[in-house]
C-alpha cells in the first residue's frame, strides 16, 4: 500500500498547466461515510484573453449537459439549488481564484454519484467540463486482508476509512484484535489524487486455531452518535452503476459485483421486493422497455457468512407528459371566480401552459401542475380552452369548456322588416342557459311565444338564440312589436325597430324629402299652367274684362302623409315665369 505524503501529481499538474485554456482538475473518485460531510478540491481554467469582471459556477449531479435539466447542487449567480441539496451544499473555494472546491453536507445514498463543474464568465463564455467526481457514500470501513494467510507467516491486516470531511474526523479502532498484536495508527494520508484516509495497522502472526476469527474495525466521529464497523471478509460492493438514466421504452442493464471471501449471495432488491439473485462475484438486472413505473430506487445486497453490503442505484425513466387532467369548476355565474387546476406527470417536470383562442391565459416551466383563476367572469370568458404540457420528450394536450352563466341580452341587431303584406321580426339574444322570447303586439293586446311553430321559428348557435316572428296579411302600417326574453338570472325586453320598405313614405324618407317632393309638385303645376297660357292665347289673345287668372291649390295634388303646413301654401299661375 503506497500513500502520498508530498504534494501529490493531482496538484502539481494544477500548477503546471495554468496556461490559458478551458480545464478543471479533481478527483475522479472521492468518498465518505453516510451522515458525514465530503469536500470535493477543484480548481479550473480558462484562456487568458477572457478578463472576466466577475467569475460564477455551477455544480451538477449526473449529467453535465444543462439542457438535461439535471439536479444543480450549487450555483453561485442565484444560489438557487435542487431540493435535494437544499442547505446541504456550499463553495470552500474561492471562483475569482480559479478554486471550485465543492462541500457537501448531511450525506445521504442518494447524494452518491457524479458531480460536474460549469465555468460561467458571462455571455458565451460558459463552458462545462468533462472532468468530474464520483462520489461514493458508503458505512462500513475497509480491512484490507492479504489475498493468501499462511499459519505461522506474519501478516498485516489495514483498517482503511476516507478523510474528506474537514468538520468530522474519524477515529478507529479494531475489534476482535486480543491476543493478536496491538494496532500501528498511521493516521491521515494523503492519496494520489488528492484524497484523504486514516489508515490503522495490524500486524500479527496467524495460527490455524485463529481461521474463521472475527476481525473488525470500527469508525467513530467524536462529539457524534456515528459509528462505523467492518469485519475482515465480509462482501464489498467493488462495481455497481451510480445512477442511471433511460428513456421509455428503452432497454436497461444494471450491475452489481462484490470481493468476498466466500462468494456471496448477491441480491437485487426494490421497494423491499427481491428482483433477482444468484451466488457469484457479479449480476446484472435486466429491464426491458422500461416504464415511468420503474422508476426508483434498485438496491444491491451482497452478504456471507462474515457480513453483508448493500448500496443503491437511482434510475431515472424519462418519458414525456402524460396527457393533462384538469379539475375545477367549469359551471359559473356572471362575477363569480372560476378556478381551473390542470396537472400531468413527466420527467423531466413538463411546461404547462393553458390558452383559449390562442392567447395564452397563464403558464409555468418545469412544474407538473398549473391554476387558472379568473376572477369576476363575464360571457366572454365562455369557451374552450386548452392545458398543453410539453417537455423535451413530447407533448399532449387537453381540451376543457368554461360555461357562465347570465341573464339574456338582446342584441342591437335585432329589428322588424316589411315586404309587401309581411312582417317579419327578428329578435337576437345572448343567453346562458337558453331563455325563452315571445314577441308582443301591444296595440292587438296579443303575445305569441316561441312554442307557437306557426308564427315563431327559434335557432340556437353556441350563446346566441335567433327568433323570428313572421305576420301575413298586414295591408295597413305595422303594428309596435316588443320581444321579451327570459331565464332563471332575469329578464330583457326591447321594442323592435322597423327597416323596409312599407312605413308611409314620409316616415321614410323624412321632412328633408317632403321638401324636395314637394318641390317637384311646384315644378309641374308651373308646366301645367304655362302650356294652357300658351293655348289661350293661340285661341283668344287676349282676356276680357273681369277674367282673372286660374290659380291651383296643392291640395289638387295631396300626398298621403305630407306635413300639414305644406298643405295650405297657394301657388299662383302668376309666380311661374
Amino acid at each position: 500500500m503506497i500513500f502520498l505524503t508530498a504534494l501529490p501529481l493531482f496538484w502539481i499538474m494544477i500548477s503546471a498547466s495554468r496556461g490559458g485554456h478551458w480545464g478543471a482538475w479533481m478527483p475522479s473518485s472521492i468518498s465518505a461515510f453516510e451522515g458525514t460531510c465530503v469536500s470535493i478540491p477543484c480548481r479550473f481554467d480558462f484562456p487568458d484573453e477572457l478578463r472576466p469582471a466577475v467569475v460564477h459556477g455551477v455544480w451538477y449531479f449526473n449529467s453535465p449537459y444543462p439542457k438535461n435539466y439535471p439536479p444543480v447542487v450549487f450555483k453561485s449567480r442565484t444560489q438557487v439549488v435542487h431540493e435535494s441539496f437544499q442547505g446541504r451544499s456550499r463553495l470552500l473555494g474561492d471562483l475569482g481564484l480559479r478554486n471550485c472546491t465543492l462541500l457537501l453536507s448531511a450525506l445521504s445514498p442518494e447524494l452518491g454519484g457524479k458531480y460536474y463543474f460549469r465555468g460561467d464568465l458571462g455571455g458565451y463564455n460558459q463552458y462545462t467540463f468533462s472532468e468530474h467526481s464520483v462520489l461514493d457514500i458508503i458505512n462500513t470501513p475497509n480491512i484490507v486482508v492479504p489475498p493468501e494467510v499462511v499459519a505461522g507467516k506474519e501478516v498485516e491486516v489495514s483498517c482503511m476509512v476516507p478523510d474528506n470531511c474537514p468538520e468530522l474526523r474519524p477515529e478507529l479502532t479494531w475489534l476482535g484484535h486480543e491476543g493478536l498484536g496491538e494496532p500501528t495508527v498511521l493516521g491521515r494520508l494523503r492519496e494520489d489524487e488528492g484524497t484523504w484516509v486514516q489508515v490503522s495497522l495490524l500486524h500479527f502472526v496467524p495460527t490455524r486455531e485463529a481461521n474463521g476469527h472475527r476481525l473488525g474495525c470500527q469508525a467513530a466521529f467524536p462529539n457524534t452518535t456515528l459509528q462505523f464497523e467492518g469485519y475482515a471478509n465480509p462482501p464489498v460492493i467493488v462495481e455497481m452503476n451510480t445512477s442511471v438514466e433511460a428513456i421509455e421504452g428503452s432497454h436497461v442493464s444494471l450491475l452489481c459485483g462484490a470481493d468476498s471471501n466466500p462468494l456471496p449471495l448477491l441480491t437485487w432488491m426494490r421497494d423491499g421486493t427481491v428482483l433477482r439473485e444468484a451466488v457469484a462475484e457479479s449480476l446484472y438486472l435486466e429491464l426491458e422497455e422500461v416504464t415511468p413505473a420503474e422508476d426508483g430506487v434498485y438496491a444491491c445486497l451482497a452478504e456471507n457468512s462474515y457480513g453483508q453490503e448493500n448500496s443503491t442505484v437511482e434510475l431515472s425513466v424519462m418519458y414525456a407528459p402524460w396527457k393533462p387532467t384538469v379539475n375545477g369548476t367549469m359551471v359559473a355565474v356572471e362575477g363569480e371566480t372560476v378556478s381551473i387546476v390542470c396537472s400531468t406527470q413527466s420527467k423531466p417536470d413538463p411546461i404547462l401552459t393553458i390558452f383559449k383562442e390562442k392567447q395564452i391565459l397563464a403558464t409555468v416551466i418545469y412544474e407538473s401542475e398549473l391554476q387558472l383563476e379568473l376572477p369576476a367572469v363575464t360571457p366572454e370568458d365562455d369557451g374552450e380552452y386548452w392545458c398543453v404540457a410539453e417537455n423535451q420528450y413530447g407533448q399532449r394536450a387537453t381540451a376543457f369548456n368554461v360555461s357562465v352563466e347570465f341573464a339574456p341580452m338582446i342584441l342591437l341587431e335585432s329589428h322588424c322588416s316589411a315586404a309587401r303584406d309581411t312582417v317579419q321580426c327578428l329578435c337576437v339574444v345572448k343567453s346562458n342557459p337558453e331563455p325563452s322570447v315571445a314577441f308582443e303586439l301591444p296595440s292587438r293586446n296579443v303575445t305569441v311565444n316561441e312554442t307557437e311553430r306557426e308564427f315563431v321559428y327559434s335557432e340556437r348557435s353556441g350563446l346566441l338564440l335567433t327568433s323570428i316572428l313572421t305576420l301575413r296579411g298586414q295591408a295597413q302600417a305595422p303594428p309596435r312589436v316588443i320581444c321579451t326574453s327570459r331565464n332563471l338570472y332575469g329578464t330583457q325586453s326591447l321594442e323592435l325597430p322597423f327597416q323596409g320598405a312599407h312605413r308611409l313614405m314620409w316616415a321614410k324618407i323624412g321632412p328633408v324629402g317632403a321638401v324636395v317632393a314637394f318641390a317637384i309638385l311646384i315644378a309641374i303645376v308651373c308646366y301645367i299652367t304655362q302650356t294652357r297660357r300658351k293655348k289661350n292665347v293661340t285661341e283668344s289673345p287676349s282676356f276680357s274684362a273681369g277674367d282673372n287668372p286660374h290659380v291651383l291649390y296643392s291640395s289638387d295634388f295631396r300626398i298621403s302623409g305630407a306635413p300639414e303646413k305644406y298643405e295650405s301654401r297657394e301657388v299662383s299661375a302668376l309666380e311661374c315665369h
